[in-house]
C-alpha cells in the first residue's frame, strides 16, 4: 500500500500543477466547458484514462463545471498515485 504524503509533500507537488488544489483533503481541479455534453465527454475520456491506470477520482458534474478530486482512500491521504494522476490528466486534457 502506498504511503501518505504530509503537508509539505502535498505543497511541493502542488507546484508543478498550479491549476490544482487541496479541497477536502483531496487534490481537486475543475475544468468549465461550453455546455453539459462537452462536460460529459471530457468525463468519458477521464474515465477510460482512470480505469486504464487503475486510478479512479472522484468526479462532480454541475452542467458545463466538472471537478475531479484525488485521494488514495486505501492509504488515508494523497500518495504518489494521486500526484502521478494528476500529471497524467494535466499531459492528456491540457488546456491552453
Amino acid at each position: 500500500m502506498a504511503k501518505a504524503l504530509n503537508a509539505e509533500g502535498i505543497q511541493e507537488a502542488l507546484k508543478g500543477h498550479p491549476e490544482w488544489h487541496l479541497e477536502g483533503g483531496k487534490l481537486a481541479r475543475k475544468w468549465t466547458f461550453k455546455d453539459f455534453v462537452e462536460a460529459m465527454a471530457f468525463v468519458n475520456r477521464v474515465a477510460a484514462t482512470a480505469e486504464a491506470a487503475g486510478h479512479h477520482p472522484d468526479i462532480d458534474i454541475r452542467y458545463n463545471q466538472v471537478t475531479l478530486g484525488l485521494i488514495s482512500h486505501d492509504a488515508g491521504g494523497i500518495t504518489g498515485r494521486d500526484v502521478a494522476m494528476v500529471s497524467q490528466i494535466d499531459k492528456e486534457f491540457e488546456t491552453k
